[in-house]
């Protein structure tokens, strides 16, 4: 019967492909630059560098976003895929982070960034929560306006009861969010928050230490559709930004029973490990190692930039660590699948498609950084760039969030 989905899935790419190629898509062949006529010295082009393959440009580049490297990508897209511009600001941050789709009230959580100068949070100040409606946001993209929507939605400030303090990731729990805070200074601690999206007065922190000693910055967190539990990941982002004390735990991925409390580390040998996501069924678990870039301290090339699988035993535990990516242009950040098992991950210039073996078939490109994105229901995605919030509509889908709810 696989062997059957598989055809059936060639033959829709092959379909699609022999249709023609989207408006605002365009195909990117790698045999195009397998040899280049001039490979520049790493202290002119290195991990930070944009590559722009031969016969195009940043503006062609961005003027067709998705891109094609594999056939099976069509089946992604479909036949007219849209990125629409929500919003944007000069120079602060506020689309970093955390971006989450709560169905309930069709609104779309995200954070600002906390650290960067232009910003001024972290230390002095904590990043904020906000949010969008996407009834809005659908009124907008009936325009037919795209990448040069000039109506934005309005995006609105979450005054919880119990702030989070510096938000970095978050995640759908039990109908609620959970979002992963990376504390500020020394005596506010990074934490595990849960905020309810129908009354946002309703917010408590619910895991706050490691048998008595801090966190350094918890930094993204998921549910493993399996056992229902919650995995974070922590490394010294606060420490390498100047908000936080010297680490006192390694770097590592936690898992966390929020009925019992207990808590355990899963996944270690990481520089700084960042996004964390699950494979629809739950066997794989994807983790993000952002470990060139090392914050206020610069970069150091030869460090992971990298996409690591893991197999998710029957009891919950990791095991049979693989490579399943390198990242071509600056990090990996936040880490999702689709409902076909397909990974995406936002990087250095926008969100990258692999299928399940590790293969990059496709990707949005934004020419800049998105940190993280969110599925929002069939066919629609929320992507935050820093300075813009994009939407995308296509034929992709999230993995479906409701099966990580509570069924207990």
């Amino acid at each position: 019967m696989l062997g059957k989905k598989i055809v059936i899935a060639l033959a829709s790419s092959a379909i699609l492909a022999k249709a023609g190629i989207p408006r605002y898509a365009q195909r990117i062949y790698p045999q195009s630059f397998a040899v280049l006529d001039n490979v520049p010295t790493g202290k002119v082009f290195n991990g930070t560098s944009h590559f722009i393959p031969p016969g195009t440009t940043s503006d062609s580049l961005q003027a067709k976003p998705f891109h094609i490297y594999d056939d099976s990508f069509y089946d992604i897209i479909g036949s007219d895929p849209t990125l629409t511009l929500l919003a944007q600001t000069d120079t602060d941050p506020l689309f970093h982070e955390a971006v989450v789709w709560h169905p309930e009230t069709n609104s779309v959580y995200f954070a600002q960034n906390a650290g960067p100068v232009a910003a001024g949070t972290g230390l002095n100040k904590s990043a904020i929560v906000q949010k969008i409606y996407l009834d809005e946001a659908d009124r907008i993209l009936a325009l037919g306006q795209g990448q040069n929507n000039t109506q934005f939605v309005n995006v609105t400030t979450v005054n919880s009861g119990q702030q989070v303090i510096n938000p970095n990731g978050g995640t759908n729990f039990r109908g609620k969010i959970v979002y992963t805070a990376e504390g500020q200074g020394d005596d506010i601690p990074a934490a595990l928050y849960l905020i309810d999206p129908n009354n946002n007065d309703n917010t408590t922190v619910i895991l706050n230490n490691f048998f008595g000693r801090q966190y350094d910055s918890l930094n993204d967190v998921a549910v493993n559709p399996r056992n229902k539990e919650l995995y974070f990941t922590d490394g010294p982002f606060g420490w390498v930004q100047a908000f936080r004390p010297d680490p006192v735990l390694p770097t590592q991925v936690y898992r966390f029973n929020y009925d019992t409390g207990v808590v355990r580390a899963v996944a270690d040998g990481f520089h700084m490990t960042n996004g964390v996501t699950f494979s629809p069924d739950g066997m794989y678990a994807y983790i993000t190692d952002t470990g060139l870039s090392s914050g206020f301290w610069g970069y150091n090339y030869t460090n992971p930039s990298t996409i690591y699988r893991y197999n998710v035993d029957d009891d919950g535990n990791f095991g049979n660590r693989q490579v399943f990516a390198y990242n071509e242009i600056r990090v990996p950040d936040g880490i999702h699948c689709d409902n076909k098992g397909n990974v995406y991950v936002g990087n250095g210039d926008g969100v990258n498609v692999y299928n399940p073996s590790g293969l990059l078939i496709g990707k949005i490109y934004l020419g800049t950084t998105s940190a993280n994105f969110a599925f929002t229901g069939k066919g629609k995605m929320v992507v935050c760039a820093e300075t813009k919030l994009w939407y995308v509509n296509w034929n992709a889908e999230g993995a479906d969030i409701t099966s990580r709810e509570y069924t207990g």
